[in-house]
């Protein structure tokens, strides 16, 4: 039998608690999936890192699931999970992966604005592109992406901050600081 990719060597005999289980992640991965996905690939500047981070955030979503199901943001959990992940490849690989991101936002082109947005978004660091696309792309109270980040609500606001100061910075002057 396989389940989520995984072939089980003995028979499992679904008992209620394991459908319910089941059900409510596959309804969790309908609903967060492609935003996770999105989120991740605009946060790292990249697409494929972004959906693989969130492959592998869901993952082990589902490894604890149990778990995660509890939280107050299960979404915001797979998010930090999906940023360390993609962090620790991007370390590994030991080069910044950039490439272009502007053909792919949802199968929407995105207008001109949007692509001198982007192009700015490129100029920060990671840590600073993640508190913007979970403060503005995921809607996120400054209280939420402190939860998940896994920061102090007053380190999420201070980069949340300097992002903004940077990435108008970058805005105003094309990308030149002076």
């Amino acid at each position: 039998m396989r389940l989520w990719g995984v072939t089980m060597t003995e028979p499992v005999v679904p008992t209620s608690s394991t459908v319910t289980t089941v059900a409510s992640f596959e309804a969790f991965c309908a609903t967060e999936h492609d935003r996770l996905a999105r989120a991740l690939a605009l946060a790292f500047d990249h697409r494929e890192l972004g959906r693989d981070a969130a492959a592998e955030a869901l993952a082990r979503a589902w490894e604890r699931w149990r778990e995660v199901s509890t939280y107050d943001n299960p979404a915001g959990w797979a998010y930090r999970v999906g940023l360390n992940w993609g962090r620790s490849r991007l370390r590994r690989r030991r080069r910044e992966l950039i490439t272009a991101l502007v053909p792919e936002l949802g199968g929407v082109e995105p207008a001109a604005d949007n692509r001198h947005v982007l192009e700015a978004l490129r100029h920060l660091s990671t840590d600073h592109r993640a508190v913007i696309v979970g403060r503005f792309y995921l809607d996120w109270s400054e209280a939420e992406l402190a939860s998940a980040l896994g920061i102090p609500a007053g380190t999420a606001k201070s980069r949340l901050s300097r992002a903004l100061q940077q990435l108008e910075r970058h805005l105003d002057h094309g990308g030149h600081d002076g």
